[in-house]
Parts: structure tokens; sequence; C-alpha cells
């Protein structure tokens, strides 16, 4: 289905901008791209930003305030593997951890709290699932979808945490994986890099590694895709 829609979109629209959204959200953009052969930074995966809102709703809801106050970014792949950046997570500045343990004035019982809603994050798309009871969410990746195109579309210059080709950022060379982006009028304008403390660091290593995998298995799942994908 996937190649022949990014074939559609390639002989139709071959100006496009496209948002992937379709999981495994990973392999789908890979897929995407090397179908249309359109330039990286106009193919792009939208879970980081649905994985990172559903960290700051969980976040608001454990103290109390909205989540438009709560800044919180989660890195790597889209699934089991993702990486929620526990460290820079914020209300309006004011760090989420001092907050936790104001809150319990315990650190240990703040750093359970925040594991636990970690976790929730991992495991929110199967969550909705079966409070659905069929078929998976569509409200969330929608309004998600729809702040990256407004990004683009309005030039809004926008930070977002979003699936995009890596070429050496992060230590990564010619994988699509989740970091934060500048977007705007031409699509994926820059990657902004940070240091990873080597806790995060290794987390998302091994996010990549579970991306790696995935995509390198695509020639042998998908065998009559294999030149494309190897090219």
């Amino acid at each position: 289905i996937m190649k022949q829609v990014s074939e559609g979109i390639k002989e139709h629209a071959p100006e496009a901008f496209v948002i992937i959204i379709s999981n495994p959200l990973d392999a789908m953009v890979t897929l995407c791209q090397k179908v249309t052969g359109f330039p990286a930074k106009r193919v792009i995966g939208q879970a980081g930003v649905l994985d990172s809102n559903r960290f700051c709703s969980f976040i608001a809801w454990e103290l109390g305030v909205s989540a438009r106050d709560v800044n919180a970014m989660v890195l790597g792949g889209h699934g089991d593997t993702m990486v929620p950046i526990v460290r820079y997570a914020n209300v309006n500045g004011i760090p989420v951890m001092e907050q936790l343990v104001r809150k319990y004035g315990d650190v240990a019982k703040a750093q359970e709290v925040m594991a636990a809603m970690v976790e929730r994050t991992k495991m929110a798309g199967g969550e909705v699932v079966k409070l659905l009871g069929n078929g998976s969410a569509f409200y969330s990746p929608a309004s998600s979808a729809i702040a990256m195109a407004e990004a683009i579309l309005r030039d809004q210059k926008r930070v977002l945490p979003v699936c995009a080709l890596l070429k050496g950022e992060f230590g990564v060379e010619n994988y699509y994986v989740g970091v934060p982006c500048v977007l705007g009028a031409a699509g994926v304008e820059s990657i902004i890099e940070f240091e990873l403390n080597a806790e995060e660091q290794a987390m998302f290593d091994n996010s990549v590694n579970a991306v790696k995998k995935l995509i390198d298995e695509l020639p042998t799942i998908l065998p009559e895709m294999a030149d494309i994908l190897n090219g």
C-alpha cells in the first residue's frame, strides 16, 4: 500500500511535502522517501510530536497544570524503545523533577512517579487501542500531523521532534530517527543536536539499533523492492 501511495504522490504531486503517520512509522517513512526519491527534508514522520504531546499530558495531569505549559521531548524510534528526555522536561522553565520532589518530599518517590510516566508514554498507543476496543488512535496523530503541516505551510520555524533522515547528527548515518528539527517552508530546515548524558545516550543508541534492525530487514520482507531500498 505504501509503495502504491508513494508512487501516486511522485506522479501527481512531485513538489509535495509528505508527513507519514502509518506504522511501523520509521520503516514507512524510509520506504516512502526511497520510492518517491524526494529530498529527505520533504519526507518526514510525525511520531515524535505525538509521543512528546502524550508525555507532556501525563506530566500535566500529575502536576495539576495545563499541558500547554509543559515542555518535554521524546527522541528515537516510534515504539517501545522511544526515549523521553526527562532531564529537560519543564513547566514554563521549572524542571519537572524539581516539582515532583517538592510534591512528594522524597527524591526516590519522585523518580518512581517519573519512571511510571515514561513507561506510560511508551505504552500509550496500546492504552488507546485497549480503551477503544478496536482500531487505533486517530485524533492525537491527526492533531500532531496538523501541527507539522502548519509549521511547513506557514513557515513557522517551529522546533518539533519529528522522524527525519540523519546524516551524521547524533552519530547516526542514513537512518530516519526521531530528533528535534526546525520545520519551515523548506520542510526540515535543520536538525538541532544537543548533548545526551550517558544514560540518555545508551537509551538512544538502543532505540536507533531497533530502527536499524527493522530497516535493514525490509529488503528481505519486501524482496520485490530490494533494489529501491538498497539504492
